[in-house]
């Protein structure tokens, strides 16, 4: 069974590219969460905006 990460947006995009990564995280506004499920493609769309966002591994 997959882990889950919860993802919380703690700083504005600055280009295009970089809001269309959070959109499809699910992330729209400063303080907005998601908990999603960890896999590939959910850790790669974190790696690209990590210094945009905080995240906390769950159990």
């Amino acid at each position: 069974m997959a882990g889950k990460v919860k993802v919380t947006l703690r700083k504005r995009p600055a280009t295009q590219r970089l809001r269309v990564i959070l959109k499809g995280i699910g992330l729209n506004k400063i303080d907005s969460t998601r908990t999603l499920t960890d896999t590939p493609a959910a850790r790669g769309m974190i790696g690209k905006v990590s210094h945009l966002v905080q995240v906390e591994e769950l159990k």
